[in-house]
């Protein structure tokens, strides 16, 4: 199929990743580094995964939402690296355009998902901090388990809205994606139909979807840095923070590193390219070493089933 001409979607077949636009020497170094930091993400996340479910002393409400953060975080790495690893090997670099749908619908699936995890785990630490004798009347197995539920429903909710109006669009002037995944913003540029619908579905999922969760995100600190403001003893605020810094941090770096890409003027894609590397590979990679590195109760975790191990030998 030729780049030029085709008449709609329905005659496309497949798509071109261009991927980095660096000299083709360094395909193979990308190649090492995406596989470097996939495999890091792969053994942080399962690991995670694994202290959660093996350690009775970590089935509370934060690590729940944790080891489902963990999935997810391994989830859309998943989705993406592999493909863009195989791609840098490549001549052809292409996807079919099923591939790319369903490229597209699992990464808006898990991305949203994880914005309302990070929600739901913002809450878990403003109840522990602000109604400490009610949280486990507040944060029942129950609810924990409908607001993992909502999340999902919610990402899946967006992934489908996205990736209908996305892939609705007429290809007549190229199939070549001007990234190293199928982004929709990519594809919605190499289309030529009204691109009106598009955006208001995008500006509705964001106002409906990904704003509540930043605003219950920030409400639910604002709540806990005034509650621990109030605690008399330094040892006691000290303490309080440290419950909720693992989680302030891994919510800075997703949306820092999201909102970096999407303010980025188009003008420099490969500097948005760079910026996706960091919430597709980095963010994913970081997450477990921050609750790992910065929360007792892994550590104990993670020094109980080396110890056994040890006994064992």
């Amino acid at each position: 199929m030729s780049d030029k001409g085709a008449g709609n979607h329905s005659d496309v077949t497949d798509f071109i990743l261009v991927g980095f636009r660096v000299h083709p020497e360094l395909h193979f170094l990308l190649f090492l580094l995406f596989l470097l930091v996939y495999g890091m993400v792969l053994l942080g996340n399962i690991s995670m995964m694994a202290i959660i479910v093996t350690d009775s002393q970590l089935n509370t409400p934060m690590y729940f939402f944790l080891g489902n953060l963990s999935f997810i975080d391994l989830s859309y790495s998943t989705v993406i690296a592999p493909k863009a690893m195989v791609n840098f090997l490549s001549e052809k670099k292409t996807i079919s355009f099923v591939g790319c749908a369903a490229q597209c619908f699992f990464f808006a699936l898990f991305i949203v998902t994880e914005g309302f995890i990070l929600a739901a785990m913002a809450y878990d630490r403003f109840i522990a901090i602000c109604n400490p004798l009610l949280y486990s009347v507040h944060m029942s197995k129950h609810l924990c388990t409908q607001l993992v539920a909502g999340s999902y429903f919610c990402g899946w909710l967006s992934s489908i809205l996205q990736v209908s109006v996305t892939f609705s669009v007429s290809f007549c002037a190229s199939r070549i994606i001007d990234h190293f995944y199928c982004d929709s913003y990519q594809i919605e540029k190499i289309s030529c139909s009204n691109l009106s619908v598009n955006k208001m579905v995008s500006l509705s999922l964001a106002a409906f979807i990904i704003l509540p969760t930043i605003v219950v995100i920030v409400v639910s600190y604002m709540y806990i840095v005034t509650t621990v403001l109030k605690i008399p003893s330094s040892e006691g605020r000290k303490k309080a923070f440290s419950t909720c810094s693992s989680h302030l941090g891994v919510v800075s770096l997703l949306y820092g590193t999201v909102s970096f890409v999407y303010l980025t003027p188009p003008s420099n894609p490969e500097l948005r390219k760079v910026a996706s590397v960091f919430y597709i590979l980095v963010t994913p990679m970081l997450n477990p070493l921050i609750y790992s590195l910065r929360n007792k109760d892994v550590k104990q975790a993670l020094g109980k089933i080396l110890w056994k191990k040890k006994a064992l030998h």
